[in-house]
């Protein structure tokens, strides 16, 4: 029963996304695709594998434990906090902190989680700024 529910959900969530797509307004300057396609492809792709879910569920879904919900939900909580405090404390720390606490919710040790919040935030500045000249998100320090 609750794989139908999570099928029902990814439909109902393909079919807003779809009506949220048609709703992008076309510059005449825009290519032959336009700037609905990709999004389009995506909903089709949601309402489709929802289906498959709806009309094929397991018998007997296996859930995790509660104590790996928890630690799911406290994951979800991180990205979300991610995106809130990107603009305020800029790229680089709230990149290092995120894949940091991630890491360390993986099973990393102390020093490597350090390790890996720095490196990935780091590694994605240089590449994605640096390189490639994109803008990311400054914070206190200017970076």
């Amino acid at each position: 029963m609750s794989d139908r529910i999570f099928g029902v959900f990814g439909l109902l969530l393909a079919i807003g996304y779809t009506f949220a797509a048609l709703a992008i307004e076309e510059s005449f300057l825009s290519d032959a695709v336009g700037p609905k396609a990709f999004p389009i492809i995506i909903a089709v792709i949601l309402g489709l594998s929802s289906l498959a879910i709806v009309l094929r569920p397991d018998p007997e879904p296996h859930w995790p434990p509660l104590a790996r919900l928890a630690e799911i939900a406290a994951a979800i909580v991180v990205m979300i906090l991610y995106a809130q405090l990107l603009p305020v404390v800029g790229f680089v720390i709230a990149t290092a902190v995120a894949s940091g606490y991630l890491a360390w919710r993986l099973g990393s040790s102390l020093i490597a989680t350090v390790l890996t919040g720095v490196g990935t935030s780091i590694g994605i500045y240089v590449i994605f700024h640096l390189i490639f000249g994109l803008a990311l998100a400054r914070g206190p320090f200017g970076f």
